[in-house]
């Protein structure tokens, strides 16, 4: 008598959270601590924007990159170890795709010297390339199927890359004239009209979740500006490191409120 095997490729959970309401608010959070947080080492303590900044030999932006590039390479490496959704072990995942987001875009985009709209630009073409190679390799670039650690690997590079997008993304429009808070108005008014097409057209559902995963970002990276610049600056001056703690004490509430699943199985109609 043939008995069914443990686990079918249809009985196969994600290694990523279903995309719920919850998720974007969460994911929102954590790309505004990316911004706070990333900022609080490159600027705040290894005073990158002080009048002494490199005079010691020691790039700020480089420093926080190396920082948050090891954390983040250690926690993928135990995402993908991982044999089922961990909420705490992705959630931390992604703020350490965030901040060190942060700070590679403000070293490419001021140390390097290429700007926010060469940096912008650069890290687009990194985007799309990642998906690209991702959607020629495996033939799907949607989360539902983030099940091995092929899709695994191609998930993080890509998100690395957008939040580092959104960042120069996000700098690039607040300085252009909108300024923090027009910045966050304008990306949430974006993300609203990709709400509108999810809900009301048949726009391709992957597409879009991409297009929203890469605005959440500059979202975030303007909320945080807008909270820990300076008020002659266009902000509000709250402490980087205050903002961040605040911020981290709202991502851990939710995560323990809110409900937190693994996606649908790759056997299930496509939702995101």
């Amino acid at each position: 008598m043939n008995q069914r095997p443990a686990h079918s490729a249809h009985d196969m959970p994600t290694k990523v959270p279903e995309v719920t309401l919850g998720f974007w608010i969460i994911k929102i959070l954590a790309t505004t601590l990316g911004e706070t947080g990333g900022d609080s080492v490159s600027m705040t303590w290894l005073g990158e924007t002080t009048a002494t900044a490199g005079q010691a030999g020691v790039n700020g932006y480089l420093v926080g990159t190396a920082i948050f590039g090891v954390l983040l390479i250690g926690l993928v490496w135990l995402q993908i170890r991982a044999q089922r959704f961990n909420p705490w072990l992705y959630w931390g995942t992604i703020i350490a795709s965030t901040t060190a987001g942060t700070t590679l875009a403000d070293f490419a985009t001021r140390s390097l010297g290429i700007g926010y709209v060469g940096g912008s630009l650069l890290l687009l073409a990194c985007v799309l390339g990642s998906l690209f190679a991702w959607r020629r390799t495996l033939g799907s670039v949607s989360v539902t199927t983030i099940v091995g650690p092929r899709e695994e690997m191609f998930y993080w590079v890509t998100i690395t890359f957008s939040q580092t997008l959104g960042t120069a993304l996000g700098d690039w429009v607040a300085d252009a004239g909108p300024g923090y808070l027009g910045g966050a108005l304008l990306f949430g008014a974006a993300l609203a009209g990709l709400a509108a097409l999810n809900a009301w057209t048949r726009v391709s559902k992957v597409m879009l979740f991409w297009a929203a995963f890469i605005l959440t970002r500059p979202l975030g990276a303007t909320v945080g500006d807008f909270f820990d610049k300076p008020l002659d600056h266009g902000g509000l001056g709250v402490s980087r490191p205050l903002a961040s703690l605040i911020l981290a004490v709202a991502i851990v509430a939710l995560i323990l409120i809110l409900p937190q699943r693994s996606g649908r199985h790759p056997g299930a109609p496509e939702s995101a």
